[in-house]
């Protein structure tokens, strides 16, 4: 079985230290970028994927706006895309599946939610 291969897009090194240090104990493979920026650069050269942890929340261009240029990337149609927010409130999880995230999971990260949406990779 080949290895599911993840993209982590987060501002914050210690977020995405914590996620790849759980994901390969289960034997995902992790890559990761600091700005929705550099993962569209990234996607663009059809780097390929089998889910897309992003970020909502962050400077320059958030997942909010990401997450549909992803979506329209050609070699980039079948990724599970999982908005990743440490906005909790009422509407947030709408808001994130509206910009076209599958999976809405909220910070701190419940391991075993995250792992149970990664299952279905």
């Amino acid at each position: 079985m080949d290895k599911k291969r993840v993209l982590i897009i987060d501002d914050d090194n210690r977020n995405i230290f914590a996620l790849t240090a759980t994901l390969k104990t289960r034997s995902f493979e992790c890559v990761s970028c600091l700005s929705a920026e550099e993962a569209l650069a990234m996607l663009k050269n059809k780097e390929q994927f089998d889910a897309i942890l992003i970020d909502m929340m962050m400077p320059e261009m958030d997942g909010y706006e990401a997450i549909p240029l992803i979506k329209e990337i050609p070699s980039q149609e079948t990724p599970l895309v999982v908005a990743v927010t440490a906005q909790a409130m009422v509407g947030d999880k709408e808001k994130c599946l509206e910009a076209g995230a599958d999976y809405y999971i909220s910070k701190p990260i419940d391991v075993d939610k995250l792992l149970a949406i990664l299952s279905t990779i």
